[in-house]
């Protein structure tokens, strides 16, 4: 059988179930299934039956279409209870050797060693660099000769409570959690390149509860942050404006919606049916994109500020990525490069194959990003010199070997 993965990506507005065989130059994907999601609010659960029961739907879907039953997964994890800090770890070690890599696990683990809140878990911890005698940004120290390694490492955490509920609704829909990846780093892994890693980027993915950002430089994470807000802001101001379901607030969004009011026709409408039995109701275009522009400045605003926060501001040299389902918005491009004062793109999964059609856009890029991340996560034994994530020793983050494990055969096909 296939070496095949699988990816979860548990959202507040949409479940998406994932199974693909991860290759080195594409990823062929077998099977997809995507639910509306429920129970979910700002990327933290807030129903756990309705939550078990989208995702039961999702992973039946994905199930169907690939022929195999879905024994476990990686999952997403995002909401307002991630944190991040750096620490350094120092360790002595023999200058008759050169560096190894039981030398890199202990300057990790002494970087770990800091005090974290008994309710808070370690997410990863994602080695930023290494100095060797003071030689500052070594890249790989291995083999390296010296008496003191250091580790400049970046920690993220999450609530220990958020994880477990999350966890509970997973598994009560009977998939059990591979591991847990942060939006950002799976959303990155899909749509950065390996340039723009390099060169100093900042992907921010825009979804419906929360807007999830990591700024990566010199090839590895640097900062990582989750803003409490994302396209559901817009939409909940439709609704009130419009009198109208959020539904159909959304659905309006999608369709009619723009960021940019100057690039929109003052003289156009077009028609909405409001709550009670009135007439629908002609809504002028123009006026819509004045409430969302504003709005949608609101959310850069709040990443520009997060920015200058992480004290890396200057460092952005390939600017910003866009992705997640709100990054779709006519006119988003233009506002956040007049926000943000970077470069702008929007990403999307490439280099996919297989059952990808649908894929292939913005609000999907965390779900094909979770299976490269967590594949390239099951092989890493050690923290690798390079790596942009390294092993985690708190319980969510452990690798629970054996690929075999994750999808069994559905009875009476062989995949």
């Amino acid at each position: 059988m296939r070496d095949l993965a699988v990816a979860l990506d548990v959202g507040t507005r949409k479940i998406c179930t994932i199974v693909a065989e991860v290759r080195p130059d594409d990823i062929f994907v077998v099977g997809v299934g995507i639910e509306p999601s429920a129970g979910m609010k700002k990327g933290v659960v807030n129903d756990m039956a309705q939550l078990t029961a989208a995702i039961s739907a999702s992973v039946h879907k994905a199930e169907k279409s690939s022929g195999f039953d879905i024994a476990r997964a990686f999952v997403s994890v995002a909401g307002s209870h991630i944190a991040s800090l750096n620490s350094r770890g120092v360790v002595g070690i023999s200058g008759q050797r050169g560096v190894n890599l039981d030398d890199l696990d202990k300057a990790m683990e002494a970087a770990r060693a800091i005090a974290i809140p008994h309710n808070r878990e370690v997410l990863h911890i994602v080695p930023r660099s290494y100095s060797l005698d003071g030689q500052e940004r070594v890249r790989s120290p291995i083999g390296m000769h010296g008496f003191r390694l250091e580790v400049e490492a970046h920690i993220i955490t999450a609530s220990s409570t958020s994880v477990a509920n999350l966890e509970q609704s997973v598994e009560a829909a009977g998939v059990s959690v591979d591991r847990f990846i942060l939006n950002p780093l799976a959303s990155g892994e899909a749509v950065l390149t390996e340039q723009e890693k390099e060169m100093g980027a900042v992907i921010i993915d825009i979804g419906g509860g929360t807007t999830d950002m990591a700024i990566f430089i010199e090839g590895t994470v640097w900062h990582t942050a989750v803003i409490p807000i994302g396209g559901d802001l817009i939409t909940n101001d439709l609704t009130h404006w419009m009198h109208v379901s959020f539904d159909v607030a959304e659905a309006v969004k999608l369709h009619y919606g723009h960021s940019l009011q100057r690039a929109v026709d003052p003289l156009e409408t077009f028609l909405v049916e409001p709550f009670g039995d009135g007439m629908p109701v002609e809504v002028q275009r123009y006026a819509m994109a004045e409430i969302m522009e504003l709005r949608v400045a609101e959310i850069f605003d709040r990443v520009q500020k997060e920015i200058k926060r992480s004290g890396y501001e200057g460092l952005l040299r390939a600017g910003a990525v866009i992705t997640g389902g709100c990054a779709q918005l006519e006119g988003l491009r233009e506002v956040a490069a007049r926000e943000l004062g970077l470069p702008v793109r929007v990403g999307r999964p490439e280099r996919l194959t297989g059952m990808a059609d649908t894929l292939r856009n913005p609000a999907y890029s965390t779900g094909v990003g979770l299976l490269r991340l967590g594949m390239k996560m099951d092989t890493i034994v050690r923290p690798a010199p390079s790596s942009n994530v390294a092993l985690p020793g708190s319980k969510i983050g452990q690798v629970i070997g054996g690929l075999f494990k994750r999808l069994l055969p559905a009875d009476g096909d062989n995949g």
